[in-house]
């Protein structure tokens, strides 16, 4: 294998690791506004899923431990927006702003009064993290031309969080199109009142969707900083729970489409992190800056040209009233 065809795989892999929590977090915004939940709390339900992981971890150096409370928080999180929405109908917009805020200043304040570090955790142990698993005979195929370093380093040698955010997405394709709970689901979104007078609760299918969601959102806050990183950080989650809801968006509310999406918004941050200081024909040494900021510029660029051709559900953002 050539040293490009190398480094290009060596990027394959790394697309994996940092799709992983934008997967996570897609499944989560689908199964919300496919129910008529407008979700911009995905953000603020990642980083709370990442602090909460990486805080129970440290305190008790189990890291599914520390995976179970982040899920739990992040559920109680939907349920809060949830509450505001479906119960109260008030604003998804500003109840799912709310949340993110929340969560910004709770992380930094609950992470300063326990750890004194600046509202950060203190570096995780190997026993804290979710490490990488080696499939059978990687050894073996080692010897193999393309297949085995394919093998390797694509395949194998990925923690399980990124096995199961890949999984999510055809469960989530069966959950939504191939069962009545999805049939209701997707229903709801699009004609809640057909649904209510099919003698089906909206409330508690759109309840049902946010808990799905905090669910997602707690794994993939509990890959960021226990499995991807070694630690919380104040604000970690640096946006990608805006780009996930960006990929749900560009996906067309549909998980193959938005699972591409991911992928592609995990190449472009793969790739930017490869380019820091590399020689590009005609444009010189890339800069660090530009580097840094490609997937959000690019978020920005396919939005502009793709959000005017999705179709949304019909009754996103329309509180329910019976």
């Amino acid at each position: 294998m050539s040293d490009f065809a190398f480094q290009f795989l060596l990027t394959l892999d790394a697309t994996l690791r940092v799709a992983t929590p934008l997967i996570l977090c897609a499944m989560a915004g689908i199964f919300s506004e496919r129910s008529g939940i407008i979700d911009i709390s995905l953000e603020g339900k990642l980083l709370m899923g990442a602090f909460v992981a990486a805080t129970i971890a440290s305190l008790s150096g189990s890291v599914w431990l520390g995976a179970i409370c982040a899920i739990l928080s992040c559920v109680i999180l939907a349920l809060i927006h949830g509450f505001a929405c479906i119960t109260h109908r008030g604003n998804q917009v500003v109840s799912g702003l709310a949340i993110n805020m929340l969560a910004s200043g709770l992380t930094v304040t609950v992470g300063i009064a326990l750890f004194r570090q600046g509202g950060q955790t203190p570096p995780l142990g190997n026993t804290e993290r979710f490490r990488p698993v080696e499939w059978w005979f990687v050894d073996a195929f080692d010897a193999v031309p393309v297949l085995g370093p394919v093998y390797r380093e694509l395949i194998s040698n990925h923690n399980i969080l990124v096995y199961v955010a890949l999984i999510m997405v055809p469960v989530t394709a069966l959950l939504l199109y191939k069962t009545r709970f999805g049939l209701r689901l997707r229903a709801v979104g699009e004609v809640p009142e057909a649904v209510d007078s099919a003698g089906v609760s909206v409330t508690w299918l759109r309840y049902r969707a946010v808990i799905l969601t905090g669910l997602f959102c707690g794994l993939a806050g509990a890959y960021l900083s226990t499995a991807q990183g070694a630690g919380f950080v104040r604000e970690m989650s640096a946006g990608k729970g805006y780009i996930a809801l960006a990929a749900v968006i560009f996906g067309n509310w549909r998980p193959v489409p938005v699972l591409l999406a991911c992928l592609l918004f995990g190449f472009l941050e793969a790739a930017s992190a490869r380019l820091q200081g590399v020689d590009i024909p005609l444009i010189g040494e890339a800069p660090t800056q530009l580097m840094l900021a490609l997937p959000y510029i690019m978020t920005v660029l396919l939005l502009a040209g793709f959000v005017g051709r999705s179709s949304p559900p019909s009754a996103i953002g329309e509180p329910y009233q019976k």
